[in-house]
């Protein structure tokens, strides 16, 4: 940015801050009143946007509107005649209007974008340019125009707007910086060139990143200096023999001619001379030419043709020019001519015609197919002609036509699911402590999936029809076919299955969650009271035999009917039998006879006619029953004793009589008053209060009839019509339910308790059980498999020695559905296997070499005059055929090796024929033999030939040796482990998981003892590596290894059920199991721990206590103990006491005794009570009756009563006391009001049995008085009170279900194909997550083992040789490098392999780092002595991106290598090539910064400033050039501090525009800047520089040395740092002077008042109109 806004540190220049203030005056009277001097009007035409397009037709014939007013000069609307009228606009115009269907016509098109253009250009002042920081902003433009996209003609923009909004038309970009290039450190100085004399010697650099965005460019490459090594003591040599370089390849002018000459002659006195031959030599001439022919080279692949190339001799100067031949004669003379064969491209074939789709169906939903062609070799490449293109192309296609059949498609079949299988409960778990049989509730069922074709019959029934179609058949002719989807079912639902790879959808849940339904238990409530003693038929009583019947009923509904529960009737024989009788409701008052007050009487009975069931019934029916008589009675007389009513009587004593028993009741009443001595009736004795009489007379002979169990469901005989029928009808449906009715019985028989089995007749027949009853018999159901799978393919595999490996192949079937009932059992043989066709050879290609051919020579005609030429000899090229063979020998076709075997060996080589000077040598002989492995050596010679031996020359064993000794092949190997171990894998030998069916994981084997693996390695005796097999090791070191078993949580057995937690009404009880094992190992967890209850798990449900189930019974009151004594009255105070026990309350009574707690306290009938006696002739009352009910709600005028009556009648003149008691009722003392109170849910309860799955939540209904005590329901039954609640709600216990995981997938490939680190993983994934306390899925799911370690073999390039020029000392030769065999481990260490034998590379494709281009030569120059030239090249450096840290920025990445020039001889400098560099762009580069750095260096020699990259390379180049510290000895220490320079008076100074801030120890220590006020010169245009991204702000405008002139600075701060005085005095003056501006504009600008009107109306009650803030003070 330039310098026109300083931020907060600075202020505002004089001159911007001048120019802003007119323009701000300018800006405040811009609507001033134009009040003109020349008369103007100040009123003007004002109009609005353009409107829509509207018209009735679409395009250029629409019509839009505009508002137009006229305007006063102040902004107010006034008449239109106060305007000029010859001015005023249009307000309508021609439009185009735009239809929807206009969109598809005109579009926006956009231009190019423009060049990056700096963003200071475009600016109106131009500003100092600032220091480039990772780049400087800038602006691109484009052009965006609408135009009809047919013809691209322009059109209005409205049009296309009308559609989308109009692109942008300018955007940011940026600038780079210029980067200038950067090169590496010098290397150490060479050697002197010359040995003696004056010779160069020089060092050299490369280039790390080179000039980008107009940096400088790269310095000089080459360093020089001159060096002198000594006087030369002899001449020194100034020429130089320099061979050129071949020229191409040319065939001899009359080559063609004389070999056909040649060939003629031949073949004409072969054939002159095969005709004196007998036929064995024909035959043998023949074979012998069959074999030359194929070793010749007439194939029609092939047309070689052998030339010949030459090279220029020169001899040059050592100052590079040229000399005559004679100045270089002492050198032999180069080979300047050789033959060579004829380059020839590779020549092709047209392009075959494109093969069949590889898709022939229909289906736009899978994958395109696609289509092949193909083309042949006409001419393979020969010397160095073009390499061959690809002979092979394809492209996606899709079939054609008419009666192209659908494509297969799969789907996901299933089998049947299996039974439901229910998990046991957490304390089930141990199969000791309990049966697990009857489980019942939630359970996992699991089922197969497989994969099926699922069109497959209906592309069969495609092809029948497509084949009788080309049978000449119609459908006409025959009868039409039935569409498979109608015909069989049996084949749709068991289709053949397929390889589970086809199916692509999801898989189909593999097991799912059931419910086995729980049985339920009869439950029978206790038995009642024994009944009358009845005929056993009322309707037929012709005998005296009857039975007394006692009765429970069912409170449960059992699982398959009331049969399955315990008899529910017993019965008693007994004698005089009756169906109905009377029975005794109570009595009457006692009457006395003759009417007279007192005295004997009667007391009337009132009875009701019952039958056996003790139900009333009409009293006639009792008419043959003698009714009992009135009862005799006595009503005391005023001097008689008194004695109470009866007491009810007692529970009988036993249930039945025999000869030791009899049962036994009582009744008890006691005296209330005394009689008064004589003429009174006297107190009975206290034996007359107590009556007992016998009960339950009946024999103790009980007996009920008793049922076994059902019988299982046989055929009705009876019913086979309606059965055969039934069976029809579920056949066809399909279903799975009944197919007919059957019939069971049971056994029926008559037992007499504690005895056993009796006649039927001892049983009444009543109640006897039926013995037979219908049942369902269910369907047969036959078992299901699918059809036989295909064959698994047979892959044909070959071993080392290239023979066919015998594999086998299967085929399976599965079980769709499980026989049952009687059906039809699944076959035994479900997979079948057997043995693969193999091949007799193993299919392959390889290349067959024929004989190399004779050594070819350049016609002698053309070297004759060569000097040292000889006809017979010299350097040839000799040829061979090469064809191609399968591996069993046969002939192939050529393209076949092509595409199937390896690299084509070579064609051609080099060859020589030796001349008579030449060196002669046999073969070499083979090696021979070792007599020690490791230490011993073998030897091979060979001898010389001829005149060879007697040659001085070939005698040197230097050149020619005879013999070569190596050491003999160390087969010393060693083995060792390697890598970490293997998980523990188990053996694989229980389940394999088939490619056709996919199971859920079941109870196979997940822990228990297993092994880990650990890789085994070899080396030889010079540590490389080898084939395991050599170290007999077969890869790996097994361990065994134990994978821990889960242990499930374990729970005990629920513990008893507690007590009801009250004692009367709704209250719930509790049972618990309690921690018996904690899990580990991935068990299944335990439930948590309830805090409150203190157990894992617990069950709560309510519960119901009977109100009268424990009662109070109170004995007879004792006799009165009067207190104070009359004896002869017998009468006065006294206190009665009776015995009050808590009993238990049973169907006959109270039973017995059992703890008072136990009966409510509140109930409790008094033990004691004070009263009076009655005296003689006193009137004698009974004991109280019971209060009556009060009258709800309970309010104090309601009262409650009880009453009495006169037992004695008083004498004459006294009185009874008063017959009735009354008292107010109040609430909650005998007065309660009743409500029902709802308990909490339980728990969900299950069938003993269950385990899970569907159960019932309980509640009860509890009666609650007004005082919160619960009381017997039948209180707030009483009432009638609204039942609105829901009792039992269904609700669901989630099953333990246990993580089902798949099996194990295969073993995948080796991650590496060798070396020491691949790994073969396998895989398992969650079918079915855990629920509920389910066992946890495990942590691993995936596993891993080691490779077998095999070598890694491969071809590396040896180093490249020396240039090679024949005989000679420079010019253009060659350079040869090796192709080698390298053996290593795969982990990229260079120390970790060598070289091997080729032959273990024999089955790679001859490529070096991927690049099957193979050079084992390459054209070189080997420069002459004193010649200038240029190095090799340079390798590539890394990988550098171009960028700006700080800011983010990121201009890609390059990596360069370049080529220094080398010289030799100081005069030949100015004959030096130019150096070189390249680059190219790369991936991932890393982004550097440079710093300066100085100080010592590790070189003494160095500069002591020197720029430094951040990976610690010293480079030449790339740090800011302000920031260079000046490289000189002035200052001490150096100045290095940024912006920091070495001034004249060898102090460290900072630059213009910052200040020097100093440490205590007086050495600069940093330049800060400083706020500068910047006075512009006369003519110096700046503005400000709007950017829209800055990528450093901050960085200030670089410092130009000697620019002067320009603009001044006022240093605002003193030299301790504060701001000088006169700062504050400008401040203050400039802040006068805006405020008399900013007066002076308001004044200026402001408008005269309007004449205003007299609002009569609401001037006085003007509302006052506040505006809400939002402050609470409001």
């Amino acid at each position: 940015m330039g310098r026109g806004w300083r931020g907060a540190a600075g202020s505002l220049p004089l001159r911007t801050e001048v120019t802003l203030l007119l323009l701000l005056l300018l800006w405040g009277c811009r609507e001033a009143p134009a009040q003109t001097d020349d008369g103007k009007s100040v009123y003007f035409w004002e109009t609005g946007p353009w409107g829509r397009c509207m018209g009735s037709d679409c395009g250029p014939g629409g019509s839009q509107s505009r508002a137009v007013w006229c305007a006063h000069v102040d902004g107010w609307t006034t008449l239109h005649t106060n305007c000029d009228q010859a001015q005023r606009p249009s307000n309508q115009r021609n439009c185009f209007r735009v239809c929807d269907w206009h969109k598809d016509l005109y579009g926006w098109q956009l231009g190019a974008w423009n060049a990056c253009v700096p963003v200071s250009a475009r600016t109106l002042w131009s500003s100092r340019a600032p220091a480039c920081s990772g780049g400087e902003e800038g602006i691109q433009t484009r052009e965006v125009g609408c135009t009809l996209k047919a013809d691209a003609s322009p059109a209005e923009d409205a049009i296309c707007e009308y559609f989308e909004l109009k692109p942008r038309l300018e955007q940011d970009c940026l600038i780079p910086c210029p980067r200038d290039c950067v090169l590496s450190e010098y290397s150490p100085w060479t050697s002197c060139s010359k040995t003696c004399g004056t010779g160069l010697r020089n060092r050299v650099r490369s280039v790390l990143v080179p000039p980008l965005f107009g940096g400088a460019a790269c310095l000089n490459l080459t360093e020089f200096q001159s060096c002198k090594a000594g006087p030369c003591t002899g001449p020194e040599g100034m020429h130089s023999l320099r061979v050129g370089p071949w020229s191409p390849c040319a065939l001899p002018p009359t080559r063609t001619a004389r070999q056909v000459k040649r060939r003629k002659g031949k073949g004409q006195g072969l054939r002159e001379r095969a005709g004196v031959k007998d036929p064995e030599t024909r035959e043998l001439i023949q074979k012998k030419r069959t074999r030359n022919r194929l070793n010749r080279q007439e194939s029609p692949f092939w047309d070689i043709q052998v030339g010949y190339q030459t090279r220029e001799v020169t001899c040059t100067h050592r100052n590079g020019s040229a000399a005559g031949r004679n100045l270089c004669a002492p050198w032999d003379p180069p080979l300047t001519l050789r033959p060579c064969v004829l380059p020839k491209d590779c020549q092709l074939t047209d392009w075959a015609e494109w093969g069949p789709c590889s898709k022939a169906c229909l289906d736009p939903a899978s994958p395109a197919g696609r289509r092949a062609r193909s083309r042949q070799v006409v001419q393979f490449p020969v010397g160095e002609g073009a390499e061959c293109a690809p002979l092979e192309d394809s492209e996606p296609c899709e079939p054609q036509g008419e009666g192209v059949p659908p494509c297969s498609t799969y789907t996901w079949r299933s089998t049947e699911w299996s039974d439901c299988r229910v998990d046991s409960l957490l304390g089930q778990q141990d199969r000791r402590r309990g049966n697990l049989t009857g489980l019942c509730g939630g359970g996992l069922q699991t089922r197969e999936v497989y994969c099926v074709q699922a069109n497959a019959e209906l592309l069969k029934y495609l092809d029948d029809l497509r084949e009788k179609d080309q049978a000449g058949q119609t459908q006409r002719q025959q009868k039409p076919s039935v569409p498979p989807l109608l015909s069989i079912t049996f084949q749709i639902t068991a289709s053949r299955p397929v390889e589970n790879k086809m199916c692509k959808g999801p898989i189909p849940n593999r097991s799912q969650l059931c419910h086995i339904p729980c049985p339920i238990d009869c439950e029978v409530s206790p038995w009642g009271a024994w009944g009358p003693c009845t005929f056993e038929n009322c309707d037929d009583q012709a005998g005296k035999k009857g039975f007394k019947l006692r009765k429970r009923r069912i409170t449960n509904e059992p699982t398959g009917g009331p049969g399955n529960c315990p008899h529910l009737v017993e019965a008693v024989p007994c004698d005089e039998p009756r169906c109905y009788d009377w029975r005794l409701a109570g009595l009457d008052r006692c009457v006395p006879d003759d009417g007279t007050p007192c005295g004997a009487g009667a007391q009337l009975a009132l009875l009701r006619c019952v039958n056996g069931n003790e139900e009333e019934v009409d009293s006639g029916l009792c008419a043959a029953s003698p009714a009992p008589e009135p009862a005799p009675c006595e009503v005391p007389c005023s001097r008689d004793c008194v004695l109470s009513d009866w007491t009810s009587w007692s529970t009988c004593s036993q249930t039945c009589s025999s000869k030791t028993i009899e049962g036994k009741q009582t009744r008890t009443r006691s005296i209330l008053a005394y009689n008064a001595g004589e003429g009174g009736a006297v107190c009975p004795n206290s034996s007359s209060l107590l009556e007992v009489r016998n009960c339950n007379e009946h024999a103790c002979t009980v007996y009920h009839w008793q049922t076994g169990p059902w019988g299982p469901c046989t055929e009705d005989p009876s019913a086979s019509a309606l059965n055969t029928s039934a069976g029809v009808r579920a056949g066809a449906g399909g279903g799975q339910g009944s197919c007919s009715v059957g019939m069971q019985t049971r056994k029926v028989i008559c037992v007499r308790v504690n005895v056993g089995q009796v006649p039927p007749k001892k049983c009444p027949d009543g109640p006897r059980p039926s013995t037979v009853r219908p049942c369902e018999l269910p369907c047969k159901k036959d078992c299901i498999v699918t059809p036989f799978s295909d064959w698994t393919a047979c892959p044909v595999t070959c071993d080392a020695a290239g023979n066919a490996v015998k594999i086998k192949q299967s085929r399976k079937r599965l079980i769709i559905q499980q026989p049952s009932n009687g059906g039809q059992e699944c076959p035994e043989v479900l997979e079948e296997e057997r043995d693969c066709e193999v091949p007799n050879v193993c299919p392959g290609f390889r290349w067959k070499t024929h004989k190399w051919r004779k050594c070819q020579l350049v016609p002698w005609f053309l070297r004759q005059d060569r000097p040292g030429a000889q006809e017979t000899c010299g350097p040839g090229l000799q040829t061979r055929a090469v064809s191609c063979r399968q591996l069993d020998g046969t002939q192939a076709d050529i393209g076949e090796c092509l595409n199937f075997a390896t690299a084509m060996p070579a064609i051609t080589q080099r060859c020589q024929l030796p001349c008579q000077d030449d060196c002669q040598l046999t073969n070499w002989s083979k090696f021979s033999s070792c007599t020690a492995d490791c230490v011993g050596v073998r030897t091979r010679k060979r001898a010389l030939i001829g005149r060879s031996k007697k040659k001085d020359k070939c005698k040197n064993t230097q050149m020619y040796p005879l013999s070569e000794t190596q050491y003999c092949p160390c087969d010393k190997y060693n083995a060792q482990p390697v890598g970490n171990w293997s998980d523990c894998i188990l053996p694989e030998g229980g389940r394999v998981e088939s490619i056709l069916g996919m199971k859920v994981q079941g109870d196979i084997k997940e822990c228990g003892q297993g092994y880990r693996y650990q890789a085994m390695v070899c080396y030889d005796q010079d540590n490389r590596l080898v084939e395991t097999s050599r170290c007999n090791s077969h890869g790996y070191i097994e361990e065994a290894c134990i994978i821990p078993c889960p242990s499930d949580c374990k729970l005990s057995e629920w513990s008893n059920w507690s007590r009801c937690s009250k004692s009367c009404g709704s209250g719930v009880k509790v049972r618990s199991k309690w921690l018996r094992e904690k899990p580990y190992n991935g068990g299944r967890p335990c439930p948590k721990l309830d805090h409150i209850n203190q157990a894992q798990v617990y069950e709560v449900v309510p519960c119901q206590s009977d109100c009268n189930q424990y009662v109070w019974l109170a004995e007879p009151w004792s006799a009165w103990k009067v207190s104070n004594v009359d004896l002869k009255e017998n009468c006065g105070e006294g206190v009665q006491t009776r015995k009050v026990r808590c009993m238990l309350n049973t169907i006959d009574g109270p039973s017995e005794s059992v703890e008072d707690y136990l009966c409510d306290p509140e109930l409790m009938p008094l033990g004691a009570r004070e009263s009076r006696l009655p005296c003689p002739e006193d009137c004698v009352l009974n004991d109280w009756g019971p209060w009556s009910r009060c009258d709800l709600p309970c309010i104090r005028t309601n009262s409650r009563e009880r009453t009495a009556y006169a037992l004695r009648p008083p004498s004459v003149g006294r009185q009874c006391p008063d017959t009735s008691d009354r008292e107010p009722c109040s609430l909650n003392l005998n007065c309660f009001n009743y409500f029902y109170n709802i308990t909490d849910w339980s728990t969900c309860q299950l069938s003993s049995n269950a385990v899970c799955g569907s159960g019932i939540k309980t509640r009860m209904l509890d009666c609650v008085r007004s005082d919160g005590k619960s009381v017997d329901i039948k209180f707030c039954d009483e009432l009638s009170l609204e039942k609105k609640w829901q009792m039992n709600v269904s609700c669901v216990v989630e099953c333990p279900v246990n993580c089902q995981m798949s099996a194990w997938s295969p073993w995948s490939d080796c991650s590496q194909t060798c070396g020491l680190d691949g790994k073969m993983w396998r895989r398992r994934s969650v079918v079915r997550a855990f629920q509920g306390d389910g066992r946890p899925c495990p942590s691993q799911t995936e596993q891993w083992k080691p490779c077998p370690v095999r070598p890694c073999y491969r071809w590396q390039y040896g180093d490249w040789s020396e240039c090679r020029v024949e005989s000679v000392v420079c010019g253009d030769g060659e350079r040869y490098r090796n192709l080698s065999c390298f053996v290593s481990d795969g982990s990229g260490d260079a120390a970790s392999g060598g070289a091997v034998d080729e032959e273990l590379c024999g089955g790679l494709e001859p490529a070096v780092s991927g690049d099957e281009r193979i050079s084992l030569k390459e054209a070189c120059t080997l420069p002459c002595p004193g010649e200038c030239y240029l190095m090799e090249w340079s390798d590539w450096s890394s990988c550098v991106s171009i960028c700006v840290k700080a800011a983010g920025v990121d201009f890609g990445s390059v990596r360069v290598r370049s080529r220094a020039v080398l010289a030799q001889e100081p005069e030949n400098l100015q004959l030096c090539p130019d150096q070189e560099w390249e680059s190219q762009p790369c991936d991932e580069g890393e982004c550097y910064e440079y710093k300066w750095l100085s100080g010592g260096r590790p070189n003494a020699t160095g500069p002591a400033v020197w720029c430094q990259r951040s990976d610690g390379l010293n480079v030449t180049g790339g740090c800011p050039p302000l920031s260079s510290p000046e490289d000189n000895d002035s200052c001490d220490p150096p100045c290095l501090k940024t912006k920091s320079f070495c001034s004249e008076a060898a102090t460290c100074a900072c630059e213009e525009g910052f200040t020097e801030v100093l440490s205590p120890s007086g050495q600069l220590d940093q330049c800060a800047p400083i706020p500068v006020l910047e006075i512009p010169t006369a003519g110096d245009k700046k503005g400000d520089v709007k950017t829209s991204r800055a990528i450093n702000p901050t960085l200030p405008a670089t410092a130009q040395p000697g620019r002067s002139g320009r603009t001044w600075y006022l240093q605002p701060y003193g030299p301790d740092g504060k701001l000088k005085m006169w700062v504050y005095g400008v401040a203050a003056g400039a802040f006068v002077l805006l405020i008399f501006i900013v007066s002076m504009i308001y004044l200026a600008c402001k408008k005269p008042k309007r004449p205003q009107r007299q609002r009569q109306q609401n001037s006085r009650l003007k509302p006052l109109t506040l505006a809400y803030d939002g402050d609470t003070d409001m």
